[in-house]
């Protein structure tokens, strides 16, 4: 097929069902299932591999802090985690009034779990903190359970109308750590037993559509500390609207200094928002703007004797120091085992979804089961030290991948931060006005309300998906990498049958049922199994050398530099007193001579774990090993720099350059399925290896959906497995197996 639109015959007998088993020989069942007592026996088997792979497992923090490596991680994760824990110190405050809690509560909520998670998560860029949507369902259970009415002074005879704000804090407080401690148990529970597959169920349109809903409670909560009244608190069915209903009949009384604290606090926040960023690009780190806010505005209220003067209302006393943990009322968990069920399922469906999201950006993966026990464990742990139910946040998530984290470190250093704030500043911020706080929750929903566009495009394949959605049939669908049939157009799955033969540099992967939100990750994890590519480590592996390459380069330059200067001297009769320099450059020696003519090329380590010991010289010149290198070299030495690849990491290497998704079994697809699709196209490609898309019915969808691009377009569809492969072949420059019938060959002469 020497051009793409070229012809191909095949000659061959017609197949039956009994031909076809024949011809390709079939495997029987016991050949492809090894029997019940061999698995039983090797599930129970206790090697030291498997005992530390569970260790491991169960505290990711062994995995990786002992490769820790400071030099490239230490000051990324250090300014990462500074501008976080910046970020933590309004938020904190800010979302401990929506959970109707003091201030300083939301400090802890801050300190305690993110050094939980760092020893139990497995995700490197979430900040785990407080949320607005968890924030708003604990706020709905402290007012349930302890309502101002139940606090209210009196005489001796009569009740005065003033709360006791003391005790009902005290008790609100008992009843928040009670349900944090209750859902955090609940998560841990669900992840011992494997339950983290319930998070495939939680697709990202739900998800974003409850964060979204829940941001409309968000301002509901905050409008009477924006125009300071006093609405009536509802609960159930439409206790929104009856609450905004309130607030309206309730206008007339506004507190006019509160609302000017607040609207200038909100137009100086949307201004100063967009300056970040218009600026982004220009600023190494966004500018902290709440940070400058609450301090801005903590001194205008201080001197200008707000609370006083005008009657503004403002956070009051904050305690210095730590507070002792203790142990929560046991008593309220029969009260509140619903809501903590909630919060539970809420906050590691927010968690998972921002984890696989960055996870999937910077090529490792996230453990579904891990992240539920880690997530349980700071929830249940910070509930003992007073913390309310906490979640990754993407605000402050966002900012620790985009300054440069690196691991959850950053998570550490922010809790520091947080920690000098709680035990030095906490009291001078007693006069920051509640109007401030409110008014920061108030800016930060703007990017959830953007999320309503979503229904533009959901809308246009709401039809067809909803009507073909079955969870039932395609939960659990069957994967199998597809073989040729000799002397055929015919693809069967190649574990089954014995006669079916790989085509040379592609792989040919099929699912049995259609690919949507519930399999998607399924989807991924199978390709990588049946496929042997792992691609989150390729590119790990790859962006790795590139950085080395990088920093060599650097270094080369300096050197280069040294000595054009040292050359400068000599010319100009100087002594030569320097010291010839002794920072050599690292670099790795690839396994095998290239020519300086010959492309570099991608190999992959298949087959092994690129961090295990069998890297024996590899981790012998991991950062930290030189090698001096003359000036007489230099110049070959950057000719064999610019070729050093994957492929110099070890001994396996990796011959696929094309791999077709065979899609002719399905019969609709969603968002998720098409971005798990262009996800797939855009990393495989970051490794030179082509995706293209077989017996796809659903082109019109992708279309609507804005699956096509630059990237990818309709030339990487065919309309079936064969047509892919032939033009793979023709494309990469393989051949057919020896088996094909020269007919068939002759076509790539």
């Amino acid at each position: 097929i020497a051009l793409r639109f070229g012809k191909y015959r095949i000659e061959r007998e017609v197949l039956d069902e009994e031909r076809l088993e024949e011809l390709t020989q079939r495997k029987t069942y016991s050949e492809i299932h090894p029997p019940l007592t061999k698995q039983l026996k090797e599930s129970l088997r206790c090697t030291l591999p498997m005992l530390k792979k569970s260790l491991m497992s169960t505290f990711p923090v062994l995995y990786w802090l002992p490769k820790y490596s400071v030099w490239d991680y230490g000051m990324p994760d250090i300014v990462s985690g500074i501008s976080v824990g910046i970020m933590h110190l309004p938020q904190g405050m800010a979302y401990a009034l929506l959970a109707s809690l003091p201030p300083v509560f939301g400090l802890y909520t801050s300190l305690y779990p993110p050094l939980i998670y760092f020893f139990f998560g497995t995700s490197r860029h979430i900040s785990i903190g407080t949320f607005t949507v968890l924030s708003i369902m604990v706020g709905s259970v402290t007012e349930r359970l302890a309502p101002d009415g139940d606090f209210l002074q009196s005489n001796g005879t009569n009740m005065t109308g003033d709360v006791d704000i003391a005790a009902r804090d005290t008790y609100r407080v008992q009843v928040a750590a009670a349900t944090t401690v209750l859902g955090g148990l609940i998560q841990v529970l669900l992840g011992v037993v494997k339950f983290g597959f319930v998070g495939t169920y939680l697709s990202e349109p739900l998800v974003r559509a409850y964060t979204t809903a829940a941001s409309v409670h968000a301002v509901g909560a905050q409008l009477k500390y924006i125009f300071g009244v006093s609405p009536k608190r509802f609960s159930g069915p439409l206790s929104l609207i009856y609450t905004m209903w309130d607030v309206f009949i309730l206008l007339p009384k506004t507190h006019l200094p509160t609302l000017v604290v607040s609207a200038v606090t909100i137009a100086l926040l949307i201004v100063a928002k967009e300056l970040n960023v218009f600026l982004r690009r220009k600023l190494p780190v966004p500018v902290p703007v709440e940070l400058i806010t609450i301090v801005v505005a903590t001194l205008v209220s201080s001197y200008g004797h707000l609370n006083h003067n005008y009657s503004v209302s403002v956070v009051g006393e904050i305690p210095s120091g730590l507070s002792s943990p203790s142990v929560p009322d046991v008593s309220l968990f029969g009260k509140v085992i619903g809501d903590a069920f909630a919060l539970a399922i809420v906050g590691y469906a927010i968690s998972i979804s921002l984890g696989k999201t960055f996870a999937l950006k910077h090529g490792y993966k996230v453990d579904s089961n891990q992240e539920l026990v880690a997530l349980g464990l700071s929830n249940a742990v910070g509930g003992f030290f007073q913390c309310f139910s906490v979640c990754p946040s993407m605000s402050r998530s966002l900012i620790q991948e985009s300054t440069g984290g690196k691991t959850q470190m950053a998570g550490v250093a922010s809790a520091v931060i947080v920690l000098v704030t709680v035990l030095k500043l906490g009291t001078l911020f007693q006069e920051l006005p509640k109007a401030v706080l409110a008014s920061i929750v108030f800016v930060n929903l703007k990017g959830m309300f953007k999320q309503y566009a979503d229904i533009v495009t959901l809308w246009r394949m709401c039809n067809i998906t909803l009507i073909n959605v079955t969870l039932h049939f395609s939960r659990w669908p069957t994967y199998s990498v597809l073989g040729n049939i000799p002397g055929t157009e015919l693809y069967v799955d190649m574990e089954t049958h014995k006669e079916a033969r790989e085509i040379p540099g592609v792989t040919i992967f099929h699912s049995s049922a259609t690919v949507y939100f519930a399999n998607a990750e399924l989807y991924l994890e199978a390709l990588k199994e049946k496929s042997g590519l792992d691609i989150s480590k390729m590119i790990i592996y790859k962006r790795r050398q590139e950085a080395k390459q990088k920093r060599r380069e650097r270094r080369a330059e300096r050197r280069e530099k040294r000595q054009a200067k040292r050359e400068a001297n000599k010319l100009t009769g100087a002594s030569e007193s320097s010291v010839e320099d002794q920072n050599g450059t690292v670099f790795v020696i690839p396994t095998s001579s290239q020519s300086l003519e010959a492309q570099p090329r991608w190999e992959y380590l298949k087959g092994g774990d690129p961090d295990c010991a069998s890297l024996g010289w590899l981790s012998e010149l991991q950062d930290g090993d030189t090698t001096t290198l003359g000036s007489s070299c230099d110049d070959s030495l950057s000719r064999d720099l610019e070729r050093v690849s994957i492929g110099s990491l070890g001994k396996w290497t990796w011959e696929i350059h094309s791999i077709i998704l065979d899609l002719s079994t399905a019969n609709f697809i969603d968002i998720v399925a098409m971005k798990t699709l262009k996800n797939l196209f855009m990393d495989f490609s970051e490794i030179d290896v082509d995706i293209y898309i077989a017996g796809c019915q659903m082109v019109e969808q992708l279309k609507l959906g804005g699956f096509f691009s630059e990237v990818i377009t309709k030339r990487h569809l065919f309309a079936s497995v064969h047509d892919a492969v032939l033009y793979c072949m023709n494309h990469r420059g393989a051949t057919l197996s020896p088996r094909y019938e020269p007919s068939m060959v002759s076509m790539f002469s």
